[in-house]
């Protein structure tokens, strides 16, 4: 094994770190709006709402413009278009969110591709042109940017074909931003598809961060400059066993002190299907539990932060701020989680216990 490498310049060192622990401020977390004008049509579905560009627009607007966002809002994740759209006034996305004090993100993978060879497992594609595409966002005001890899939990996997493929192209990608100034989340994304309990989820989930953080290793990667956007352990959806947000608390944090370095500055949580009070309350609990560690424990939630603004707005102008209300208590309730300070039920969401979770989830 070699050691003959160069570590980043101290400056770009100090910028990269910089950002990260602004990322994971007390209080604060990610909106995850990087959905492809794909996954949006979907959504639209449901209230019979064309999915042209204007009403993408238009919806990421009302995000945007939520007042007091920034409160518990520390970045935003946008896609492409997102970054380059409009607000009614002329101003761009990015620039409004960075005039709030909202640092953009970016996400920079370009989908999820079968994995030849493995077991009907996946991998991510985009790293030809990643450099050149991270250079540019830069220049455009992007500092953070996220890339997602999918892992499966069942009899014969996740392979070990596609912990190292998927653990390698994330540290590959997170080298790249790196270099042009850009901290990069990495998520490995072990889905809660399947009938698995906590603990075969527990042990895939080790098994693959350890293997991730061993990658990053190979792969030079500063630590102090990056964020793990991991799943919380829960058991798969089809597991007739539920446990309770205590276990899967201790549990999820006691298997990240085992692989995660003291390096990184923060674990932002997906929420992964799990409803909007669930993700709440598990991220409350994560908080409180009663295990020492180094990171800061946050979130980057797309959907546990959405589904209610989607309910409430439902495509029509006379929603618009009802729509940002509903916005406005998501994002109260998980900065309190952060805390740990978040009461069950005490800010309940637009439509209660719905749930979120989307079989083998594609974004």
């Amino acid at each position: 094994m070699g050691t003959n490498f160069n570590y980043i310049p101290c400056a770009l060192q100090d910028e990269l770190r910089t950002i990260a622990n602004a990322i994971v401020a007390p209080g604060k977390g990610i909106l995850a709006v990087d959905e492809s004008p794909g996954s949006m049509a979907k959504k639209f579905l449901t209230f019979d709402l064309p999915n042209t560009e204007e009403n993408r627009r238009i919806y990421r607007q009302l995000l945007f413009t939520t007042e007091n966002l920034q409160e518990h809002i520390s970045g935003a994740i946008l896609h492409n278009e997102t970054l380059y759209q409009k607000t009614d006034d002329g101003k761009t996305f990015g620039d409004l969110l960075r005039h709030r004090g909202i640092i953009v993100g970016i996400k920079v993978d370009k989908g999820i591709v079968p994995l030849p060879g493995s077991l009907d497992e996946s991998t991510t594609e985009g790293l030809d042109d990643l450099y050149c595409r991270c250079g540019k966002y830069k220049r455009d005001g992007c500092d953070f940017a996220k890339w997602r890899c999918v892992l499966k939990i069942g009899k014969h996997i996740p392979t070990y074909q596609a912990i190292m493929e998927n653990t390698n192209v994330l540290a590959r990608y997170a080298s790249i931003c790196q270099s042009q100034g850009i901290v990069p989340i990495v998520e490995p994304d072990v889905l809660v598809d399947g009938d698995h309990d906590i603990i075969r989820a527990q042990k895939v989930t080790e098994t693959v961060l350890a293997a991730q953080y061993k990658a990053l290793n190979d792969h030079h990667v500063y630590l102090e400059g990056t964020l793990l956007k991991p799943n919380m352990i829960i058991p798969g959806q089809k597991c007739p066993r539920r446990n309770s947000p205590e276990e899967i608390a201790y549990i999820t944090v006691q298997s990240f002190l085992r692989t995660v370095p003291a390096a990184v500055p923060g674990i932002v949580f997906l929420s992964g299907g799990q409803s909007e009070e669930e993700a709440t309350v598990h991220l409350n609990a994560i908080n409180n539990v009663n295990l020492k560690h180094p990171w800061e424990l946050s979130f980057s939630y797309g959907r546990a932060l959405q589904a209610s603004v989607l309910e409430a707005w439902a495509g029509k102008n006379e929603n618009i701020a009802q729509a940002k209300n509903e916005l406005q208590k998501r994002a109260k309730a998980n900065g309190l989680a952060r805390y740990g300070k978040y009461v069950a039920g005490s800010i309940p969401p637009f439509k209660a216990d719905q749930s979120l979770f989307v079989e083998d989830h594609k974004y």
